[in-house]
């Protein structure tokens, strides 16, 4: 056999070494995680977080000193069984497609007169924005175990759901990055974190089923605005306005790809 012959076996079987190595750590890799998940599932730190919300729901607070027991998520005036389970949702009242969280600030200035303004400007984990946690979790928790639940009848969350698709695939920043780029494919990982296949039916309902979530590393619970906003960091573009309809958008094409799915929210996070 001629030398570059030996030579091209050599390469073919250390590129096949290498290959099976590879897929031997990975699999290694995502079982200590599966296992790590597992200790750590017990007890998961959402549950302070939803006792403070329920707490908090039936706090009267704000300039009109009043609770949020009227809040209507869209199952009628201080229903939260359920409801986190069908929204984003069309609201008559504001004539908007809403999330969780631009939901509650309607609520929030509505019923108790806390400006959405104030809500929109507080960093993530503190002040107002630490009250939507809580009240985030508490609302969520709700609908765990139960399908997702997501309608698109109103011509508005049709054209909600096309502007999240199109926002999803949106390249930008310098490195002309998109949410597809790290969540339209499977088998994708980051820092050993899998990272879903959003596009997909089973990407969706492990991505969106389980957020918001408790974020063991940073000790603090994501809600998913602040999940969103810290994707648009890592594509190294422009923070999303909180609540915005773009955000919006992104959790409704999410959820309608999520569509019949258990919810498992609030998660438990790396």
């Amino acid at each position: 056999m001629k030398s570059s012959s030996i030579h091209l076996l050599k390469l073919i079987y250390f590129v096949l070494f290498l290959n099976i190595s590879h897929i031997s750590f990975a699999q290694n890799t995502a079982d200590d995680i599966a296992r790590y998940r597992e200790m750590i599932a017990d007890g998961n730190p959402s549950e302070l977080y939803e006792m403070a919300g329920e707490e908090l729901w039936k706090k009267p607070v704000g300039p009109f000193n009043a609770s949020l027991e009227k809040c209507d998520l869209g199952l009628g005036a201080g229903v939260v069984d359920g409801a986190a389970a069908q929204l984003p949702r069309y609201f008559k009242d504001t004539q908007r497609v809403q999330d969780l969280e631009s939901r509650l600030m309607t609520c929030m200035e509505k019923l108790q007169g806390i400006a959405s303004k104030d809500i929109i400007e507080a960093k993530f984990g503190v002040g107002l924005k630490k009250d939507m946690d809580v009240l985030v979790a508490y609302i969520v928790t709700h609908s765990k175990g139960q399908k997702v639940k997501v309608s698109m009848s109103h011509p508005k969350e049709k054209i909600m759901y096309e502007m999240g698709k199109k926002a999803f695939y949106y390249q930008a920043g310098p490195f002309d990055f998109s949410c597809a780029s790290c969540h339209a494919q499977d088998g994708r990982r980051i820092r050993l974190q899998d990272l879903p296949n959003l596009t997909t039916h089973e990407g969706a309902i492990a991505g969106w089923g389980a957020w918001p979530a408790y974020r063991v590393s940073s000790g603090q619970f994501w809600t998913m605005q602040q999940r969103l906003n810290d994707c648009f960091r890592q594509q190294r573009v422009a923070f999303p306005i909180y609540g915005s309809d773009v955000t919006v958008a992104l959790s409704m094409y999410m959820a309608m790809n999520a569509n019949g799915g258990v919810i498992q929210t609030p998660g438990l996070k790396r």
